[in-house]
């Protein structure tokens, strides 16, 4: 049996227009039943807490979608169910995802109000003609808009998310993008290359080489440039996306790289408890009708031991500080981690892609800077044989 969560993630799918990379779970805003959506919510908070009992919540994300788009006072609506049904820790870290431009001061109030205390935006970029690519609608000024109202309101723990690699971009973009991140001075960034998802407008135009994507060296030096910048500017890079100033590492997000246990809620939503995934119903009205009457599960399946070994070394050697023996062994009782993956790790390490460090009486694992770089064949270096 796994330990009872101590994380919760909640998903709020409405979105004012879809990005034209973006494949979560999202649905446009307008003609949506918002009210009828947040009661379900709270139903399906009430039936999880009824088969699991929390003991103290002390990390809360609330992802989309563009959960900023709720208006200020369907924001307190939600928030006072999360404190309803869930109890949630003095120093929880209560993390909402926000869209620049959706984020005037009465809603910032409102969530602040409401318990958040840690915000993420979706920035992506700071010049305007890359904005339109992808589909944002957004325009720089409003970052620095929404960051001000922020500030005014009291948010002190902030983030922004950058993509590279995107349709046009160069590293000279790039730079000049990180420059304008880094003089905000904020305590978190995080990074992604884009990925052409199916089901995404990108992908349409992929698959019809319409879509002109710079070349895979230049991407990877957008992201060797990346490190090399905000590393310099003092932020550690803590996980293979995520740099952050020392003890603004995000908590929740460390709950799923050291493989432990959360509950999902929401439309599409998954969630990790008992040993058991679970992904949430998709769809905005079957999700509503599904949680009158039962927790609205599109599919659970048990995780074997193994399977759960194989995740704690894929998800946890994203983390640059590794994964040690002493954790292995606390989160599988009876098991070391040599014993079950000693050939593995010797393989990678001779290949110059991991290192061993000693530590006391344990032992680090992890990444060297050439396996930072191919981080995704370190990862399946650790899944079953077929």
């Amino acid at each position: 049996m796994q330990p009872i969560p101590e994380a919760l993630y909640i998903h709020i799918p409405f979105c004012t227009n879809k990005c034209h990379y973006c494949d979560f779970t999202s649905y446009i805003l307008k003609g949506q039943p918002v009210d009828a959506y947040l009661d379900a919510l709270e139903l399906e908070m009430q039936q999880t807490i009824e088969r699991w009992q929390p003991k103290r919540i002390k990390t809360v994300f609330v992802g989309g979608g563009t959960p900023t788009v709720l208006t200020p006072p369907q924001m307190e609506k939600f928030l006072s169910s999360v404190h309803r049904w869930f109890p949630l820790a003095d120093d929880v870290e209560f993390s909402m995802e926000a869209n620049p431009g959706t984020t005037d001061r009465d809603k910032l109030q409102a969530m602040k109000d409401g318990g958040v205390n840690r915000i993420s935006f979706g920035v992506q970029s700071f010049d305007n003609e890359l904005l339109k690519k992808i589909g944002r609608i957004h325009e720089v000024d409003d970052v620095y808009r929404s960051l001000e109202n922020a500030r005014a309101v009291g948010f002190t723990n902030m983030s922004i998310d950058l993509m590279f690699g995107l349709p046009g971009q160069t590293v000279e973009l790039l730079d000049d993008s990180v420059q304008k991140a880094l003089e905000l001075d904020l305590p978190h960034y995080s990074l992604y290359s884009l990925k052409i998802e199916e089901n995404t407008l990108f992908h349409r135009l992929y698959e019809r080489n319409e879509l002109v994507l710079p070349p895979e060296e230049d991407e990877y030096n957008m992201y060797l440039h990346l490190i090399d910048r905000i590393t310099k500017a003092g932020y550690k890079h803590y996980e293979i996306s995520n740099f952050a100033k020392p003890g603004f590492e995000s908590r929740h997000n460390s709950t799923y790289w050291r493989n432990e246990p959360y509950y999902g809620l929401g439309t599409g939503a998954h969630g990790y408890v008992d040993r058991q995934r679970h992904m949430n119903i998709k769809g905005v009205q079957p999700y509503i009708d599904a949680c009158k009457s039962k927790l609205p599960r599109l599919e659970q399946y048990d995780i074997s031991e193994q399977e759960a070994k194989e995740d704690f070394m894929m998800v946890g050697l994203r983390l640059l500080d590794g994964i040690t023996a002493s954790r292995y062994s606390e989160q599988f009782k009876n098991s070391k981690l040599e014993a079950d993956f000693g050939d593995k790790l010797d393989r990678q390490i001779a290949q110059g892609l991991m290192e061993r460090v000693s530590l006391g009486n344990d032992t680090i694992y992890r990444l060297t800077d050439r396996g930072l770089l191919l981080g995704n064949e370190v990862f399946a270096a650790f899944l079953a044989d077929e």
